[in-house]
Formats: C-alpha cells, sequence, structure tokens
C-alpha cells in the first residue's frame, strides 16, 4: 500500500509539529528531508508554495499547512489524546495555536531576525514576544501543560516556536521567563517523542530508497 509522502525540514517549527503529530499518531509517511536552499522539483509540484512541511495522500491530495497535518493525522488516531482535553475547548485550543501563529510568530521573526525587516527593533519585539509567554505561563501554572495536566495539541504546536524563541538568546530567557514555562520547554523537548521527531535525515533526492517516517524507536540493549 501507498503511503502519504512527507516533504519535511528538521529544523523548521511547522515541520516538527507536523512530524510530533504524525509521530503521535503512528502515521508511517514517505519522509522526503529538504534544503530549504536546494528544494527539489517534486516538491514545487506538489505545492507551488514550496515552504514545509507538505504532506501528499496517495490519492494525490496535498495538505501544506502545518496545523492541517496535525489534525488529519490525530483525527486518524490520538492515542496520547492530544485532542481530549482535560481543561478547555478544541476550539480554545485552536484560537491559542492561531495567536502563536500570527501575532507570536511576527514578533518572534523580528526579534531573530531585525535585519531582515525594515525598522525592526528586537528588543520590542522580544518585549511583544512575552506578553504571549506570559500567558502561556498563566496557563501552564494551572496544571503543569496548556490544557491540563499532560500534553496536548496546543502544546506540541506551539513549543517549536518557544524553543525558538528562547534559543535566540538563552541567557536572557533563562533570567526573564518564568519559572513552570522554562521547565515545560525543558520537559517537552526531553521527551522521547520529541527526540525521534528530531532524528537527523540525508536531505532527498528523486530515485532514493524509500525512507519511512518514523524511524523505529531504539531498543534497549
Amino acid at each position: 500500500m501507498s503511503l502519504p509522502v512527507l516533504y519535511s525540514f528538521r529544523r523548521c517549527p511547522f515541520a516538527m509539529r507536523a512530524r510530533f503529530a504524525l509521530l503521535a499518531a503512528d502515521c508511517a509517511c514517505e519522509w522526503r528531508e529538504v534544503l530549504l536552499r536546494d528544494k527539489p522539483a517534486a516538491l514545487r509540484e506538489a505545492s507551488p508554495k514550496a515552504t514545509v512541511p507538505v504532506l501528499v495522500e496517495p490519492d494525490g491530495h496535498v495538505i501544506d499547512q502545518s496545523l492541517e497535518i496535525m489534525l488529519w493525522a490525530l483525527r486518524q488516531r490520538d492515542p496520547l489524546q492530544w485532542l481530549q482535553l482535560e481543561h478547555g475547548t478544541l476550539a480554545a485550543m485552536l484560537a491559542l495555536i492561531d495567536r502563536c501563529d500570527s501575532g507570536f510568530k511576527h514578533d518572534l521573526d523580528r526579534y531573530k531576525y531585525p535585519n531582515r525587516f525594515q525598522g525592526a527593533d528586537a528588543g520590542q519585539h522580544r518585549d511583544a514576544s512575552m506578553a504571549f509567554l506570559d500567558e502561556l505561563d498563566r496557563r501552564i501554572v494551572v496544571a503543569g501543560f496548556l490544557f491540563g495536566a499532560r500534553p496536548a495539541l496546543a502544546d506540541m504546536a506551539i513549543a517549536p516556536f518557544v524553543r525558538q524563541f528562547a534559543r535566540v538568546d538563552s541567557a536572557w530567557f533563562d533570567a526573564n521567563a518564568a519559572a513552570p514555562l522554562r521547565e515545560w520547554l525543558a520537559a517537552l523537548t526531553a521527551s522521547p517523542l520529541w527526540e525521534r521527531a528530531m532524528h537527523k535525515q540525508p536531505p532527498w533526492k528523486p530515485g532514493d530508497p524509500v525512507c519511512v517516517f518514523p524511524v523505529p524507536a531504539p531498543t534497549a540493549p
């Protein structure tokens, strides 16, 4: 049986969260890792916007939005109950993710890459980003994660961007971000699921043997 094809890039936060959900759902795909500076023609043919992640179903249907890939996978199988919330509603969770992808991502880009945006003040965008992170912290304090005592879709969709923010200036983040937020991020990034999703894979080129994602979990000696 043909597998869906996943075009991905290891360090892209959007691609990371798609892989998290595919892994959580145990949804096998043909994994095609790409170099963003040398995107394969097959990616451009599948999705003219040519950004990762892109998932091509066996019938040719293309999903080229990371959150849609997450929902596509979890609606097939959700053993970790990322869509079954202990607190709040799915609509509230999707709204929080949307705020991450719009306002927070806007400020994050201008904090991390101020030279790419005319007139951007990195410090101002850093401080604006912290308003969103403070809101996350207030949620985390309640039960440990954003919508309860275990990770849900929002945690895994938002954490890659918080990680990116933290890495711009790790000393500043450690000194200024609230302890619950830092502990939440540390717990997620140290999890076996995160580690498996960040497996290093050589860039794909036409004619390569099929590489299946997720790669098998390491076995104990």
